[in-house]
């Protein structure tokens, strides 16, 4: 008890020595003249799915500044592009669509090569450019929450024996995900994140869909395969977030969407021929190829 009363006392002598010198000075010394420093200006996020100057400016400067010549018989798309972007179409749309095969072409070879399930390949891609749109972590944030209410909100249905057929069901769970959506936008003026305050309601329509197939992998399979599924979507789209924002991709389809969109073309041709193992197939069963 004595030890205790010691340490106390010793840590109230600490405070009121390291404290009251400046109380004291605080008191004696007149207030100094309050200075208002800049904030610093927060980097902005390149948005290709919105028309703005910082996404189209660049990319349309990389368009005056390549000569096209002749037009036939292999500039007609790059010609075209510069017509549609003179016409007002935006550099950063057209990028984006030129960046689509490439997109649906690597979900394609992941999943029949080496193996990755998902939900189809058109979902990754649609998460990827929702992903573009409003930024990785807000992405897979209001991804996480869609499917958290989703699932929780189909368990307590469950739980209190509420028997609903499929579409009246879905559409109560829509009912909630768009009321906990709406709770987080509600929220933006409180965390003041940036990309939060920038959702779209394509976003929020693309991750729905997410969820329609997440419940329906539930309702015939498992909850673990839904989860599976979901995951490895996920991670296809977050691949597919990386290649669309890489600027050297960017520029060579801009500059080359002849070269570009055949090579596409071909690697998917290519593709199709493949009728092997795939390589999680391979390392799945490695025990019984090496006998």
């Amino acid at each position: 008890m004595n030890k205790t009363i010691f340490i106390n006392f010793v840590v109230v002598v600490l405070l009121w020595g390291l404290l009251m010198p400046k109380l004291v000075l605080a008191k004696a010394s007149p207030s100094p003249i309050p200075t208002i420093t800049p904030s610093p200006t927060p980097e902005v996020r390149v948005d290709l799915t919105q028309k703005s100057i910082e996404a189209g400016g660049p990319l349309e400067a990389l368009l005056k500044k390549q000569t096209v010549e002749k037009v036939w018989p292999f500039n007609p798309i790059k010609s075209a592009i510069r017509n549609a972007v003179a016409a007002g179409v935006p550099a950063n749309t057209i990028v984006l669509l030129l960046l689509l095969p490439f997109v649906a072409a690597i979900i394609a070879a992941a999943r029949h090569v080496v193996g990755i399930r998902g939900f189809g390949i058109f979902l990754p891609a649609a998460l990827s450019v929702t992903f573009v749109a409003t930024g990785p972590v807000v992405g897979i944030g209001l991804f996480l929450v869609i499917v958290t209410l989703a699932t929780v909100v189909r368990f307590s249905l469950r739980k209190l024996k509420i028997k609903l057929q499929y579409l009246p069901r879905m559409a109560l769970i829509l009912w909630f995900v768009s009321l906990g959506v709406l709770g987080i936008l509600f929220t933006a003026p409180i965390i003041k994140y940036p990309d939060l305050l920038n959702v779209s309601i394509f976003a929020v329509l693309i991750l729905t869909l997410l969820v329609e197939d997440f419940i329906r992998v539930q309702l015939g399979k498992s909850i673990k395969t839904a989860i599976t599924l979901t995951t490895e979507t996920l991670f296809l789209s977050l691949l597919s977030y990386l290649f669309l924002t890489l600027k050297p991709v960017q520029t060579f389809v801009l500059l080359n969407p002849e070269v570009s969109l055949l090579g596409v073309g071909i690697f998917d041709l290519i593709l199709a021929k493949y009728v092997g193992l795939r390589f999680m197939e391979i390392w799945r069963f490695r025990k019984l190829t090496t006998l």
